[in-house]
């Protein structure tokens, strides 16, 4: 008796271990010993391309009917503010009256990109009506940057709607997809012969999980079954719209990607494999049905006792001439039998802690280049920076994540340019104006910017890798 249970033991012992070691052998959470890494040691090929990002309701003021200017007036059903400390973006960094000064600042920062959003409900406040000024505004934008030696890249949607828009059901409803091709159609006629690089969707991994798992961006809504018809939708949106202005004159020159943020889930306890099965579920769910949809043309959305939605988007693989990648960082998961507590992420134990809720990992900014680079495609990192108001880390963080950058195209990876989040401090959506992003700090009472000199670093690298 005593003999067959420990031949019990030894075989439950192996049915754990061997799993666990294969899953920690293919998907390592990698750390570098950055005492022995010479951060210096870092090239860009000719013609890279160095950047700034923003985005409109962020940064530009004076959003009055659009889905976050609702959200922002609302209360939780604990009668607590949407926004961190009540606050309301109001005139955010008055970007789009300041955009000219602003432009200066690239121009100090010695950039030649600027990743900016244009507003749906300022160009369309009303369903089927264009605000010509509105859509004016965006012409002047990109001719001044033109003229400044900055070329413009258009997102067509980062997380904001018009309001007549939402109350349709927004991406809830597929066919309502067509408003969103009908006003990216709009821009890209006026924009077209200054543009050449356009971003259809931003992060729509990122919009579903906030505004369909947790609530917190507006709609609001904590459905899992919605969150996955919505992600299929706005993928399905990214295909039309992309066919659309391929088919309109001018559109056979212009590059049309998608943005992606892959933040990796990792296993808190690597050697726990519960931990690293449910840490691997969420990645399929949100990293994993992106690759799938845009290279076998296939979505899948599943999670465990809440989800399972599948469906074919089968022109998907053929409507990317790049990939946009924002990455930060990555979480951890710590399983647990209370399915709520298991779906926490938490910071990973070790790293130096941002003033987000994840810590500096620069490796996973390799990681991540790494994972996407199946799509075969061009890859454009469209955001990367660190929330850092004491501006005690932001020089250390932008060294590492471009030695990061440098080491995958040495190893290569064909990433084509770097724009880091963001220009300047702006309204950082549920939490308000405390997370400060920012190359330039903004005094938002005087609108005054100012430099950071943690930002200094990327200046300099920026100066020394152009060409």
């Amino acid at each position: 008796m005593y003999k067959t249970a420990i031949r019990i033991l030894a075989i439950l012992a192996l049915i754990y271990f061997i799993p666990t070691a294969y899953l920690n052998y293919i998907e390592p959470v990698e750390h570098w010993d950055w005492d022995e890494i010479d951060l210096n040691d870092i090239s860009f090929p000719e013609g890279f391309v160095w950047g700034v990002a923003s985005a409109a309701h962020q940064v530009e003021g004076n959003h009055t009917t659009n889905n976050w200017a609702d959200w922002e007036n609302q209360v939780d059903e604990n009668g607590n503010p949407r926004i961190a400390r009540g606050e309301k973006c109001g005139l955010a960094c008055d970007h789009w009256n300041r955009y000219p000064e602003d432009i200066k600042l690239m121009n100090d920062l010695g950039v030649s990109s600027y990743r900016f959003s244009v507003s749906w409900s300022k160009i369309m406040p009303e369903e089927g009506v264009v605000d010509t000024a509105a859509l004016e505004h965006y012409v002047d934008v990109c001719d001044s940057l033109l003229a400044a030696g900055i070329q413009p890249m258009v997102t067509l949607h980062h997380f904001c709607q018009p309001m007549w828009w939402e109350e349709k059901g927004a991406f809830e409803k597929e066919e309502n997809i067509a408003d969103f091709v009908e006003f990216s159609e709009v821009v890209f006629n006026a924009l077209k012969d200054r543009a050449t690089h356009w971003c259809t969707l931003n992060e729509p991994a990122v919009f579903v999980i906030a505004a369909y798992f947790n609530g917190h961006f507006p709609p609001g809504k904590k459905d899992p079954e919605l969150a996955a018809l919505v992600l299929k939708n706005m993928y399905l949106a990214h295909v039309k719209v992309y066919e659309k202005l391929k088919n309109v004159p001018g559109g056979d020159r212009a590059h049309i990607g998608i943005v992606k943020n892959m933040h990796q889930i990792d296993p808190m306890n690597d050697w726990n494999l519960f931990d690293r099965l449910i840490s691997r579920t969420v990645n399929k769910g949100f990293n994993g049905s992106f690759i799938g949809t845009f290279t076998k043309g296939k979505y899948k959305f599943s999670f465990p006792t809440l989800v399972n939605l599948e469906a074919d988007v089968p022109n998907a693989p053929y409507s990317l001439d790049f990939v946009g990648l924002n990455y930060y960082s990555h979480n951890a998961m710590d399983f647990s039998l209370n399915l709520d507590e298991a779906l926490k992420t938490r910071m990973y134990p070790g790293e130096k802690e941002t003033d987000m809720e994840y810590t500096m990992y620069p490796e996973g900014f390799y990681r991540a280049i790494k994972e996407i680079s199946v799509l075969n495609q061009p890859i454009i990192i469209t955001e990367n920076g660190v929330a850092d108001m004491d501006d005690d880390m932001r020089g250390e963080f932008i060294k590492k994540y471009l030695y990061a950058v440098s080491k995958a195209i040495e190893d290569g990876y064909d990433v084509r340019g770097y724009h880091y989040w963001s220009l300047m401090d702006n309204f950082e959506w549920d939490l308000g104006y405390d997370e400060r992003f920012g190359l330039y700090e903004v005094d938002f009472e005087t609108q005054e910017r100012t430099l950071r000199e943690g930002s200094k670093e990327y200046q300099r690298i920026v100066k020394e890798h152009s060409n």
